[in-house]
């Protein structure tokens, strides 16, 4: 088995509890301008580079005893099992919401028929008048642009020599600094009017951390784990600038490769070294099962209006359910799923050593 990256898995889930803590704020504060976590959303755009570079770390030098089938079984047994549950709860929030009413203007029918589309990751219907692609779970929307660019790296990424891929990224890299300019932000893709932008948005990120991981320039940095850290909370925080599009297009293209390269390069060893592996682990169940409960949280704020001091306890318990939610549906769904669908649908030994 390969080596991990524990320090990129701690990053991951940094920018896991970023994105919960940027949404639980988001009721409040819809001007991003003033939201305390003013680029929380670039998280998504870290969380595509990460991808990108594990990636092409754990499947490149596989090819030979490998196809483009086993690939796609292989990242379904990853992702899908907890995009199952995470369109499952958004269906069982939806339906007993009592700020939207799911239920009685939309029926069981109705609602099964989207839960069942929801599974598939195709666009649904918006439910909830705010214009997102997938309602019943918001985030599935990168989801869907993370199978985009494993479904793009299986057919010709894998197959690309450095310099065809870095005129791949570069042109990519252009494209997503013309959408950050243009609209002095990056916060598009997951709403229909901005579905395009998703793919623009997805395109440089993910292909760079391949380029990244197969040009092998990583950096040497003393306490990696903690410096990288702090430097993406306050890339995240820091106040939006006049030039806010070129400031967001800046830290997807120079500052987040960086630090996945000192992530990757440095070394992190006892209770942080736990530290990783367990935030590591919660990252994904965090990032795709907290939303569901943020639909109910927002129509309460909104509806009853609670003072600062009320919704700061409201929301700190509901940040630490969705901790202990996704403990639970990491052991208690998530493994045993992929275990038993690795055993099911492995067909060769290489094929279940990448599983597993």
């Amino acid at each position: 088995m390969k080596p991990h990256f524990p320090i990129l898995d701690g990053l991951r889930g940094t920018a896991a509890i970023l994105v919960v803590i940027f949404h639980l704020y988001e009721a409040k504060y819809i001007d991003y301008s003033i939201h305390p976590i003013h680029h929380g959303y670039l998280a998504v755009d870290f969380f595509f580079l990460l991808s990108g570079f594990v990636v092409g770390y754990a499947y490149d030098d596989r090819w030979a005893k490998m196809n483009v089938i086993d690939f796609f079984k292989i990242r379904l047994v990853r992702l899908h099992p907890l995009v199952t549950l995470g369109v499952i709860l958004g269906g069982i929030g939806f339906w007993l919401d009592p700020y939207t009413n799911g239920f009685h203007n939309w029926g069981w029918l109705k609602l099964s028929g989207l839960v069942l589309l929801g599974f598939t990751l195709i666009p649904g219907p918006d439910v909830r008048g705010w214009g997102e692609t997938h309602s019943l779970n918001g985030p599935c929307w990168s989801l869907l642009q993370e199978y985009l660019a494993n479904i793009i790296y299986a057919l010709v990424g894998r197959k690309m020599n450095k310099t065809a891929l870095s005129i791949l990224v570069t042109i990519s890299g252009i494209a997503l600094a013309v959408v950050a300019i243009y609209r002095n932000d990056i916060a598009t893709g997951w709403s229909f009017e901005t579905f395009w932008t998703g793919v623009t948005r997805m395109m440089f990120p993910f292909f760079a951390g391949l380029l990244l991981f197969r040009s092998g320039k990583l950096i040497k940095l003393k306490h990696a784990y903690i410096l990288c850290s702090v430097a993406l909370i306050v890339l995240l925080c820091l106040p939006h600038p006049k030039y806010n599009g070129l400031y967001e297009a800046a830290c997807i293209i120079l500052a987040f490769p960086l630090i996945v390269a000192a992530g990757a390069g440095g070394e992190v060893k006892g209770w942080l070294a736990k530290v990783c592996k367990f935030s590591g682990d919660l990252s994904y169940p965090i990032y795709i099962l907290h939303y569901p409960f943020m639909y109910v949280y927002i129509g309460w704020f909104y509806k009853e209006k609670p003072a600062d001091n009320m919704m700061f306890y409201v929301g700190a318990a509901l940040f630490i359910f969705c901790i202990v939610l996704a403990y639970a549906a990491l052991k208690l769904y998530d493994e045993p799923i992929r275990n038993w669908l690795k055993q099911k649908l492995s067909k060769n030994k290489e094929v279940e050593q990448v599983i597993g």
